[in-house]
């Protein structure tokens, strides 16, 4: 943390772009200096919180700076120049504000169970406040006879309204900073609340940091792109976030500071991707080789015009002389794994190795199966190039292959001989190393953490791979374009044709006996049924049904040995849970109960029922991935979403969501819009430039839009950020950039 006025002043690292020319309009990176930021400021310098509060607010909140609680926004608000009578209370109202006189005080209870009840009457009726922290100070703090302005929620006890623990201040008091008669109400924990940072506490640092800060907080969006977007100043907002004087006041800030995250994300997303394709050399494949022409020509089928626009795309990026770094969303059985096929085969054709990297082992073993039926129409000449002549080799490698497979393996990506290889995490150990990897697939690449892909970049030790990331989950466009704004996006939006629809259904306890009796029919005709939960072990706070319960009620309801019942979860080993997966893929067993562990993975065309039990449980991104498991084949597939008889008006709008729809981004638009857009992809949410405080992906998609556009036209004009004008922007950048990881080289 740094001392207040004790900064050091040393040589800007963040350089943008080529060497500068000394131009009067630009500013020189060499020269440039990092002045000290006022907001970069320990909070525990600020008076009135210390080393022990500041530890606590770092702990709770992540406030180690003035900056950052100058951005711990309130995430709502209460106009206290309302003052309500207390016959008028409810205890289903939020925080309200009353004026009464102190009739009684009394401490009941002894030591550690003790508490104090101050009752209090204005002209409509008496109220109990009750004080269970602090009973010796708040007892000696209020007088009988006194009126005070009280502000708290209402709640029960014994069938009467209290409040507990509410804020008391003589009507005289100055409660309203900076004129401000609305309090922001901030995140809080019970923690803070013990040792006394209540909400008015928080308020009043805020307030005094707000004072201190004011003159010293820079502006960093230039005024007249300020003026063109029409956002008040920086610090207007910042005051008016947390001070409103109106309505009014209250939005435009809300709107400058939700601009000044987006912009600024999209600012960095679109500098990494301006970076990556000016900077990085990329291995030039200027054609796309007999074995792509004959795999292609041999397709027992023609693919999707939106398959074939992806191909085009990829190899447009392939011959460019610039890495290639795209993601390829398709809905579950668009057909992406034969694109990925595809687009191998052009890395092979040009004298390069290719690599498939997936997830499970199933799921790996499923895509080694795909290639062999593909690549069976191949000759050897098919495969010939200058370096390696004649021959090739495919290979699986998983953490399931035996130490000989494996020196094999080692040996043959090494000399070039194995031209493709799929496999799982092991691809990426240390011993594995390529003569020339040219491509690098990763399947459902939000399962494989930021490090273990960056792996795949440092395998080639020059020129880096083209790198092609595919997922089946349907990421909403405004998600996508800040998860992947420094990547190209391909999207196959059509099924391929043939394929039969999955009838969706809705039921209730009340039809699981006729939810079973479907289930003995499909057996009967040679199909095979998933049965998911949502959770492993009983839990005592939720009464969904779970995984242990609901494996008795199956195999009770489909005994052994007329029907075999496979398990997999979470919770057992790989060996396990792949040997079971597998007995369910060769037809060994009739139904798979599960978890959503099998959201991505296991393939079985056979499959044509799935249950998925309290499906109120589920978001609709995740319903959809698990209704894709089944309608891999050729006959009338189902999927029945299991509920209790009474589910909240929000679950009862998901579950008809997914009965009227198959369409996956029109599901994941609404999904995000209902439950906002989580921790969609994990590791990649966490790395992102800057952090959403007060923006929402899901609610603030137009303007995610329009800040987009804005950056483009920013860099358009001046894409190393040179011109004078732009320097607060450079330095704003800068600030992102020793905490940040470039995406761009490791997806």
């Amino acid at each position: 943390m740094t001392k207040p006025h004790k900064f050091s002043r040393k040589k800007s690292i963040f350089a943008i772009g080529p060497r500068l020319k000394s131009r009067p309009d630009t500013i020189n990176t060499d020269k440039t200096i990092a002045m000290p930021d006022i907001l970069d400021t320990g909070i525990q310098f600020l008076p009135g919180v210390g080393p022990r509060r500041a530890a606590l607010l770092g702990k709770e909140l992540g406030i180690e700076t003035y900056r950052d609680m100058l951005y711990t926004f309130p995430f709502r608000y209460v106009d206290r120049s309302n003052v309500m009578n207390i016959a008028d209370l409810e205890p289903t109202m939020a925080y309200v504000q009353i004026k009464a006189t102190v009739t009684t005080k009394k401490v009941i209870g002894e030591r550690r169970k003790s508490r104090l009840v101050v009752t209090v009457r204005d002209g409509t009726g008496s109220l109990d406040l009750v004080f269970f922290q602090g009973i010796k100070w708040m007892d000696g703090k209020i007088r009988a006879g006194d009126t005070y302005i009280i502000f708290g929620k209402p709640s029960v006890f014994n069938g009467e309204i209290n409040m507990v623990h509410p804020e008391l201040e003589p009507p005289t008091a100055k409660s309203f900073p900076y004129g401000s008669s609305m309090t922001g109400v901030y995140p809080s924990t019970e923690k803070l609340k013990n040792a006394g940072i209540t909400n008015k506490v928080f308020s009043k640092l805020v307030s005094a940091l707000y004072g201190i800060t004011e003159k010293l907080i820079e502006e960093n969006i230039p005024p007249g792109l300020a003026a063109k977007c029409s956002l008040v100043p920086r610090r207007e907002a910042l005051k008016s976030i947390h001070f409103p004087p109106d309505m009014a006041s209250l939005h435009s800030a809300e709107y400058r500071l939700k601009f000044e995250e987006l912009f600024f994300l999209q600012l960095s997303l679109l500098k990494q991707r301006y970076n990556r394709m000016h900077d990085t050399a990329g291995i030039k494949m200027p054609s796309v080789g007999p074995a792509f022409n004959t795999c292609y020509k041999a397709l027992p089928f023609d693919l999707t015009g939106a398959q074939k626009k992806v191909i085009r795309e990829i190899r447009d990026d392939m011959k460019s002389g610039r890495q290639m770094n795209r993601l390829l969303q398709g809905d579950v059985g668009s057909g992406k794994t034969l694109v990925a096929v595809l687009s191998a085969l052009i890395a092979v054709g040009n004298g390069y190795q290719a690599c498939i990297m997936a997830p499970t082992e199933v799921l790996a073993v499923q895509h080694f199966n795909s290639l062999k039926k593909l690549l069976a129409p191949l000759s050897p000449d098919d495969w010939t190039d200058n370096d390696s002549g004649r021959g090739f080799g495919i290979a699986l490698l998983t953490g399931s292959s035996k130490a000989r497979q494996r020196r094999m393996i080692d040996e043959g990506l090494r000399s070039g001989k194995i031209r493709l290889i799929v496999g799982t995490h092991a691809l990426i150990e240390d011993n594995v190393e390529f003569r020339a990897l040219g491509l690098a697939v990763i399947d459902e690449q939000h399962r494989f953490g930021v490090a273990q892909r960056s792996k795949l970049w440092n395998k080639t030790g020059g020129t880096p791979p083209h790198v092609l990331v595919m997922t089946a989950t349907p990421i909403p466009r405004t998600l996508a374009m800040t998860l992947y704004g420094d990547l190209e996006v391909s999207v196959i939006d059509e099924l391929p044709p043939g394929r039969k629809p999955v009838r969706t259904i809705h039921a209730t306890e009340t039809k699981r006996a006729a939810m079973y009796n479907f289930i003995r029919g499909q057996i009967a005709a040679g199909r095979q049924v998933f049965i998911v939960y949502p959770l492993i072990f009983e839990s005592e706070k939720m009464d969904y049904a779970n995984l242990e319960k609901g494996y008795e009620a199956v195999t009770e309801a489909f005994p052994f040995p007329r029907y075999r019942t496979a398990i997999v979860h979470g919770k057992q080993s790989s060996e396990e849970k792949s040997r079971n997966m597998k007995a369910f893929a060769e037809g060994r067993a009739d139904i798979l109960v599960a978890t959503s562990v099998i959201e991505v993975g296991v393939d079985v065309p056979n499959a044509t029922v799935m249950v998925i039990e309290s499906a109120e449980r589920f978001g609709l991104s995740q319903l959809h991935q698990l209704r894709g498991r089944v309608g891999r084949g050729s006959q009338d597939s189902y999927c029945i979403l299991m509920t209790d008889f009474r589910i909240s008006r929000e679950s009862k709008k998901r579950i008809d969501l997914m009965c009227s729809t198959e369409d996956g981004f029109t599901l994941a638009e609404e999904d995000m819009k209902m439950r906002g857009p989580g921790d969609i992809e994990g590791t990649m949410q966490s790395g992102l430039p800057v952090q959403l405080k007060i923006a929402s992906l899901g609610k603030d998609g137009e303007l995610l839009e329009f800040a987009r556009k804005t950056a483009r036209e920013v860099l358009s004009a001046d894409p190393g950020l040179e011109l004078k004008a732009n320097f607060p922007l450079r330095k704003e950048l800068s600030r992102f950039r020793d905490s940040v990881t470039d995406y761009s080289k490791i997806s």
